[in-house]
C-alpha cells in the first residue's frame, strides 16, 4: 500500500527541534556554593561587661521592700533638726538668766564675761524665728544659754541709741570668719528687742530665697518676682513669735488686698490670715509691714534681721521670662529688705537692720567682698611693729562690679567679729566645767592652751576643742 503522505514532506511540516528552548540544567546533587534562597544567619552579640556563672546574694544585703517612704521635707526636717537640751548634762547651780534688768548695756557691761541663760518664753519665740542652728552647741547642755560678750554690749548700746525715732536707726552688718559667732550675736540682738516689746522680723537663712527652692511668680508692678510659699511661711513665723505684741495692735489703715478683711483686726490675726493661704500672703506681708512702719505713738520700734547675706549679692537660681538668671535683687522679699538695708525706707519708730555674712558655705560675689575688705580694713603682721593696719585694698579690674550690691550695702556700718578674749574665753569654759561637759580644772594656762589652738579665741573652735573633741 503505497504511503499518503511521503517522508520528505513529513519532515517539511514538524517544526524544527530549535524553535523550542532548551530546558534548564538540573543543579548537581553535591555543590559547595550556598543556595541563593538560603537565610543569612544571624550573629549573636554578647555584652562586653557581662558576667559569667553565678553570683553570691546574702540575705543581709537584700533591702526591705515594705514600709513608708519618707513623706515631702521629712528628710530635710531630719537633717536640720535641733536639740536644744542636753538631759545628761549637770544643772549649772547659780545660773542668772537674761532678762529684762540686763536689757541695757550698763547692765550687760556688769556681767561681760558670764554666761547668762535665755527664758522660755524667748526660746519658744527663737524657734519659732528659726534662729538656733544645728551647727551651734546647744545641744551640749542642760539649757540654752549664750554668753556676754564686749560685742553684745556693744550691740545693745546701739539699739539704745536706735530706740524711738527714725534718725537713731542703725544699720549694721556683722561679718567675721567661721564660727565668730555672727549668728549668735543676731540671736542675742533678737533676746534684747523682745524684752523691749520690739517687733523682731528675722530672714533665717539666705540660701532658701536665692536657691531656686521655692514657688514664684512675677509682681503686679512687672519688676519684681514673689514667692509665695516662703511668704507664707515668713508671716507664720512672724506672728508665732511676736503674738504678744502684735494681737495689741490692730489694722489702722486701708489696704488693697484680694480678701475682704475686718477693719478692727488684730495684726497678729491679720499675719496668720494671710499665712494660710500663699495665694494672698505677699498682699498680706505687705500690708502688715506698711502697718509697723506707719508713723503712729503705739507702734513699736523694728528689728529686722538676715543670715548669710551672702547668697543675695549675686544671681539667684530662678530665670525670668527670657529664661535667663535672675537677680538675686529682683525677688521682693530681698528687695523689700534692701530697701531698709540701704536707708531708702525709713523706721519711725527707730529700730535696727542687721545683716550678717557667712564663711561655711559663702558663694563667690567680689563686690561684696570688697566692700567688707574696705570697711574692716585687714591688718597684716610687721616684723618691726608687730599688726599694723594695712593699706585700704584695691578693686581687681578684671572681677565684674555689680552696682546695685554697691548701693544696697551704701551707708552701712561693717563690724569684723574677732575672737574672745582670754577673759571671755576663761568665763565660757568654767560654764562648760560646771556643765560637766569639760573635766578638770580651769586653769589660766588650760585657758591660754584652749585659746591659743582656737586661732585667737574663735569661739566655734575653742567650744569644739574644749567639749566637741570629748563628746
Amino acid at each position: 500500500m503505497s504511503r499518503s503522505i511521503c517522508s520528505r514532506c513529513l519532515s517539511q511540516q514538524l517544526p524544527s527541534p530549535r524553535l523550542f528552548p532548551a530546558p534548564f540544567a538540573q543543579a548537581a546533587a553535591f555543590s559547595t556554593s550556598p543556595s541563593n534562597s538560603a537565610a543569612a544567619k544571624k550573629k549573636v552579640v554578647t555584652k562586653p561587661g557581662a558576667r559569667q556563672g553565678t553570683t553570691l546574694r546574702l540575705s543581709k544585703n537584700k533591702r526591705e521592700a515594705g514600709g513608708r517612704p519618707p513623706a515631702p521635707g521629712e528628710r530635710k526636717a531630719s537633717r536640720k533638726k535641733i536639740s536644744l537640751s542636753n538631759p545628761n548634762a549637770l544643772e549649772v547651780q547659780g545660773l542668772q538668766d537674761l532678762t529684762k534688768d540686763y536689757t541695757t548695756s550698763a547692765r550687760l557691761a556688769e556681767v561681760e564675761g558670764r554666761v547668762l541663760g535665755l527664758q522660755e518664753q524667748n526660746v519658744e519665740a527663737l524657734k519659732a524665728l528659726e534662729a538656733f542652728k544645728h551647727t551651734q552647741g546647744w545641744r551640749y547642755f542642760r539649757k540654752p544659754a549664750t554668753l556676754v560678750r564686749r560685742e553684745t554690749v556693744e550691740l545693745a548700746r546701739a539699739m539704745e541709741e536706735a530706740e524711738g525715732s527714725a534718725e537713731g536707726t542703725k544699720r549694721l552688718a556683722l561679718c567675721g570668719e567661721q564660727g565668730s559667732g555672727k549668728s549668735v550675736l543676731q540671736l542675742q540682738a533678737m533676746v534684747l528687742a523682745q524684752q523691749k516689746g520690739w517687733v523682731v522680723v528675722h530672714l533665717p537663712d539666705a540660701q532658701d530665697i536665692a536657691i531656686g527652692h521655692s514657688s514664684y511668680a512675677p509682681s503686679g508692678d512687672g519688676k519684681t518676682y514673689i514667692q509665695p510659699h516662703y511668704t507664707a511661711a515668713l508671716l507664720s513665723r512672724i506672728a508665732a513669735a511676736n503674738h504678744e505684741v502684735l494681737s495689741k495692735l490692730e489694722l489702722s489703715q486701708t489696704h488693697d488686698l484680694p480678701i475682704p478683711v475686718q477693719a478692727n483686726i488684730s495684726l497678729s490675726r491679720f499675719a496668720e490670715l494671710g499665712a494660710r493661704d500663699p495665694e494672698i500672703a505677699w498682699p498680706v506681708y505687705c500690708a502688715l509691714m506698711a502697718e509697723l512702719t506707719t508713723p503712729s505713738a503705739t507702734r513699736p520700734p523694728l528689728l529686722f534681721t538676715m543670715d548669710a547675706i551672702d547668697h543675695i549679692m549675686r544671681p539667684s537660681g530662678y530665670l525670668d521670662g527670657d529664661a535667663k538668671p535672675l537677680h538675686s535683687h529682683d525677688l521682693a522679699i530681698v528687695s523689700h529688705y534692701l530697701s531698709f538695708l540701704s536707708g531708702s525706707s525709713p523706721l519711725p519708730h527707730g529700730g535696727m537692720i542687721l545683716a550678717a555674712t557667712t564663711a561655711s558655705n559663702r558663694p563667690k560675689s567680689p563686690t561684696l567682698s570688697h566692700i567688707l575688705a574696705t570697711q574692716t580694713k585687714p591688718q597684716q603682721w610687721d616684723p618691726h611693729h608687730g599688726y599694723t593696719t594695712s593699706q585700704t585694698p584695691t578693686w581687681d579690674p578684671y572681677a565684674p562690679f555689680d552696682q546695685r550690691v554697691a548701693d544696697s550695702l551704701a551707708g552701712v556700718e561693717v563690724r569684723d567679729i574677732k575672737g574672745l578674749s582670754k577673759d571671755e574665753a576663761k568665763g565660757v569654759m568654767e560654764f562648760y566645767a560646771l556643765s560637766g561637759m569639760l573635766r578638770g580644772e580651769v586653769t589660766e594656762r588650760l585657758v591660754g592652751e584652749k585659746w591659743t589652738l582656737s586661732g585667737g579665741g574663735v569661739f566655734g573652735e575653742l567650744e569644739r576643742g574644749s567639749v566637741g573633741m570629748r563628746v
